[in-house]
């Protein structure tokens, strides 16, 4: 990872990316909560890019990875910001975006934002709006009261926190009780042993989006992350449909 580089923010704050040039449109990869660009997806979204000559972009939400920030300051509202700041800065033309789990509810919020830069969106366990469906009443009672809320982590030894300031700022980009406005090609991918994130997400989500091109493949023993050799081998292969 020696290619790492840095885009400083009007604020000061820099945020980590990678990025190869090559064919539009480019690819723009969303990891999940408390993850960065270092996972498995997005290193082997970034290689094959690099091998077909294509555009591609990895990044660090700040508060992860190697961006400037405390984690627990960030919100969707923020991360949104960064990434859209990052394309306008680093990438010209249409753009892809691949959203994995809680980066599945970021590319909405993104993809609303770019218009008609936007050519494409492939969601990955995508976990839109699970600051609701996520969240039991009396952790959501204590998130409302401005308290840290955590939670077994089956990825690590610490418990994944969540933090009042980003659950009340997700809450006000829920999505899915409406009509989300893009039309572009959307390609949902679900694993159905999800233990995280419902499969039926991505199927609400299908229903919510307006473009009439959706497709939504559910992985029968597939698990949240898609990390496997075969789920990574077809989502490179679903990547290379919209090239």
């Amino acid at each position: 990872m020696n290619d790492v580089q840095y885009h400083t923010l009007p604020d000061a704050r820099r945020i980590a990316f990678r990025q190869c040039e090559g064919k539009s449109p480019a690819l723009v990869f969303l990891p999940g909560y408390m993850s960065d660009m270092d996972g498995s997806k997005a290193t082997a979204l970034f290689e094959w890019a690099r091998e077909n000559g294509q555009a591609c972009l990895l990044l660090d939400y700040s508060g992860c990875g190697r961006s400037d920030g405390a984690f627990a300051d960030g919100t969707l509202s923020q991360w949104r910001d960064e990434v859209l700041a990052l394309i306008e800065a680093r990438q010209s033309g249409p753009v892809v975006l691949i959203g994995s789990s809680m980066g599945g509810w970021l590319m909405l919020l993104v993809g609303l934002q770019l218009g008609q830069r936007l050519a494409g969106m492939v969601g990955i366990a995508a976990a839109p709006d699970f600051s609701d469906w996520g969240f039991d009443a009396e952790q959501k009672a204590a998130l409302a009261a401005g308290e840290t809320v955590f939670e077994d982590n089956p990825y690590g030894p610490e418990p994944t926190p969540t933090f009042a300031k980003f659950w009340h700022d997700a809450e006000a980009h829920r999505q899915l009780d409406r009509p989300i406005a893009i039309g572009c090609e959307v390609h949902l991918v679900h694993g159905q042993d999800d233990a995280d994130v419902p499969s039926d997400v991505s199927l609400r989500l299908a229903v919510a989006l307006e473009t009439r091109s959706v497709t939504t493949t559910l992985i029968k023993d597939g698990d949240h992350r898609l990390s496997r050799p075969e789920d990574i081998a077809r989502l490179l292969a679903i990547v290379e449909g919209f090239v």
